[in-house]
């Protein structure tokens, strides 16, 4: 099966050639497979255990990509460091919301099975495999482009997708938000010094909102990174670059995002992923009713258990 999905991965590479792209990102972030095996220390067979083993996904997909299609350029986003997943704590949840997020306890004495940290202390980054990978990507399979996340939305959201206002089934933010933003935008300036030559975008600038540009240009500037990667906040104000690259300001801040998460519980609940706070298109359309009732169900459960 693995053998086969590999070979999905390349033939849709040449589907996209072939009408016009000239650029494929291969995912190796947020859960996705080709992230999962990173972190398969303890798979057996050819796919796991060893750096080189839980590398062989990834690697493969590309050498056959670039054999296929050799003028087709590829680029990789990248979940450089994982952490436990989270979960609400229970001693603090009620009252219509989830309590703020605690670790999941592991098995007690085993080693995290996580790329990018300390499998001792899983909450401990150690970039020592990633700037292994990136310098694979740069040196032998000729990566044009690398966009540097971290993490899974589905186990850890605060790490990658900073937020006041977290997903209504999610946890409540256990540091502030800021504290992810920082995190993120130091992985990615020391990767980015560790492993020179090879073109980074960085990533969780959104919950900056009107700061989002001054600190892209100073990242920019500075040589932390490359280019600056906009995620959520392109869902309500999608001329937010061109308006911060013409004006030099903001022309509809009442645009930017203010983190209300939406974007993550439609999903979630099985319905598309937009603003629906914001953007008018998803505001009208049928999922808004949809989504007001999931969120509703949700916080009367919560009500509901914390009475009794």
């Amino acid at each position: 099966d693995i053998d086969e999905l590999i070979k999905a991965y390349i033939h849709t590479a040449k589907w996209a050639q072939s009408i016009g792209f000239r650029f494929v990102d291969v995912k190796c972030c947020h859960g996705y497979l080709g992230h999962e095996f990173l972190s398969a220390f303890d798979r057996p067979g050819m796919y796991g255990g060893s750096f080189e083993g839980r590398t062989l996904f990834l690697r493969r997909i590309i050498e056959g990509i670039r054999e296929k299609c050799p003028d087709l350029l590829i680029g990789v986003r990248l979940s450089a460091f994982d952490m436990p997943p989270f979960q609400p704590d229970p001693q603090k949840t009620g009252g219509g919301k989830f309590g703020p997020g605690i670790p999941v306890p592991s098995e007690k004495g085993a080693a995290y099975p996580g790329f990018g940290l300390n499998r001792s202390n899983p909450l401990e980054v150690d970039l020592t495999e990633p700037v292994r990978l990136l310098e694979m990507l740069r040196d032998d399979l000729n990566v044009a482009m690398v966009n540097i996340s971290c993490g899974s939305p589905y186990y850890n959201p605060h790490i990658q997708r900073p937020a006041f206002f977290p997903p209504s089934d999610g946890y409540q933010p256990p540091e502030d938000p800021l504290v992810g933003c920082v995190r993120q935008i130091h992985c990615v300036r020391d990767l980015k010094h560790r492993v020179p030559g090879l073109l980074m975008v960085g990533t969780a600038y959104t919950y900056l909102q009107e700061y989002l540009p001054h600190v892209a240009q100073a990242v920019v500037r500075n040589g932390w990174v490359d280019l600056v990667g906009l995620g959520r906040v392109v869902l309500s104000y999608p001329d937010l670059p061109a308006d911060t690259l013409e004006f030099g300001e903001l022309r509809q801040a009442k645009l930017l995002c203010r983190t209300f998460s939406d974007c993550t519980t439609g999903p979630r609940n099985g319905l598309i992923s937009g603003c629906f706070p914001l953007d008018d298109y998803y505001k009208q359309s049928p999922a808004f009713d949809r989504l007001t009732e999931a969120k509703s169900k949700l916080k009367a459960r919560l009500s509901d258990g914390a009475d009794r």
